[in-house]
């Protein structure tokens, strides 16, 4: 194997073969050690880190990534105990944390210290639905409100071959948006415990060849139409939901405030009105009247097998304080959170050990309630990780934290 190998590389260096064309020659891993050895012989450079994770392409191939030649190391850390009072997460959990960004974990910790200590979360799910929105060309506005009207008669007929493609997937309502001869139909799926994107394509491609079939005016130019909104902050997205809409909230009485965030109950509220809103006003966000829940949500994405890319939309949202005679209120709304507990990147080892961590690893029973549990999980972490940033720069601690755990400097 190793003399093929060998011979593999030495076919790629002299131009005979491509990168991608190595999979035609050997099995997945001889296949991804050929194509390292290949990389380093073309760049000049030693990849012995990239090799060494414990990596199984066979597993991979054709379903996670093309032109493998080794992984990425991630530290992964842990939180918690974390109390969750939710509709499917009940309990006490411990989260994973996947990051480069010293001081990152410890800062949500102690967050999650001071809200387990106050009796923990309490989490909604207000909306879940995957959406795909095609877009498409007509003639004319008069052929615009006919196409419109004709999917509203026809939306049985839509959802049945929607259904069709799928074991698991329900369409929920066909949203129309209109701009001159364009119409955006705005499909919406319950996707059970899969993030769904994948399952809404494909179902959606079915339904848009029925249309252009049966209708015969309106043409699909794409099945992604940017209505969806996938991979993209949008306004869509913020008002009527993508994934998941979820609102976690706690109250942080007066002595964990003094003692474990050792901050002060009007400073971390003020710290929120003028950084979360009227900063991110001044800056001209629309969707990030937050303090870091990008951080949050990458890092538990990392952990978990999650699409990176959809760090995105997954981290728009709201932090709401207010004062309480007996504390602080506090409350995190996300938006469109997009995660799933099966398919995807959830189904790697490590991933799925992530996952399983928490006790949401694959199918819930009922279907879509591991999802639902993981969701108001990560509600819950981000608002423990918004609590204690909002604590640390009222206590002006933020670059000092930094120092000793990103930097390794006595502080």
């Amino acid at each position: 194997m190793q003399e093929t190998i060998n011979n593999i590389v030495e076919k790629v260096i002299k131009g005979e073969i491509q990168l991608h064309e190595i999979d035609n020659f050997l099995e997945a891993n001889a296949a991804m050690v050929a194509r390292r050895l290949a990389i380093e012989r073309l760049t000049n450079s030693n990849l012995p880190s990239i090799g060494s994770t414990i990596l199984d392409y066979a597993e991979i191939k054709n379903r996670n990534a093309e032109n493998v030649i080794g992984a990425v190391q991630v530290p992964m850390g842990v939180i918690g105990p974390l109390r969750v009072n939710g509709d499917y997460a009940r309990g006490e959990f411990y989260v994973p944390l996947a990051t480069t960004e010293g001081a990152l974990i410890a800062s949500v910790n102690r967050g999650v210290k001071a809200v387990t200590l106050s009796g923990g979360t309490r989490v909604k799910i207000i909306f879940d639905g995957m959406a795909r929105a095609p877009v498409f060309k007509l003639d004319s506005i008069i052929d615009v409100v006919d196409f419109i009207d004709w999917v509203k008669k026809h939306y049985e007929d839509l959802k049945h071959i929607a259904e069709s493609t799928t074991s698991h997937g329900k369409l929920i309502s066909v949203e129309p948006y209109v701009l001159g001869n364009n119409v955006w139909l705005r499909f919406i799926y319950d996707t059970g415990d899969a993030m769904g994107m994948n399952m809404a394509t494909i179902a959606t491609e079915k339904v848009c060849e029925y249309i252009e079939e049966n209708f015969g005016r309106a043409r699909c130019l794409a099945v992604s139409g940017n209505m969806c909104s996938d991979k993209k902050q949008s306004i869509v997205n913020s008002l009527h939901g993508r994934g998941k809409t979820v609102v976690a909230e706690a109250l942080i009485p007066n002595d964990i405030i003094t003692k474990v965030l050792k901050s002060d109950k009007n400073l971390i509220h003020e710290v929120n009105l003028r950084k979360n809103w009227a900063g991110g006003a001044r800056a001209g966000t629309f969707f990030q009247y937050n303090a870091h829940f990008a951080n949050i949500i990458a890092a538990i994405f990392l952990a978990t097998g999650q699409d990176m890319a959809q760090v995105v939309e997954s981290s728009s949202g709201y932090t709401w304080t207010e004062v309480r005679e007996n504390g602080i209120y506090i409350s995190v709304t996300l938006t469109s959170l997009e995660v799933g507990t099966v398919g995807g990147g959830t189904r790697l080892p490590t991933q799925r050990e992530a996952l399983s961590i928490m006790g949401v690893y694959g199918s819930g029973n009922p279907p879509g309630s591991n999802a639902k549990k993981f969701a108001e999980i990560i509600a819950s972490t981000v608002l423990a990780g918004e609590l204690n940033l909002l604590s640390a720069l009222a206590n002006k601690e933020l670059g000092k934290a930094h120092l000793k755990l990103g930097r390794a400097a006595k502080v």
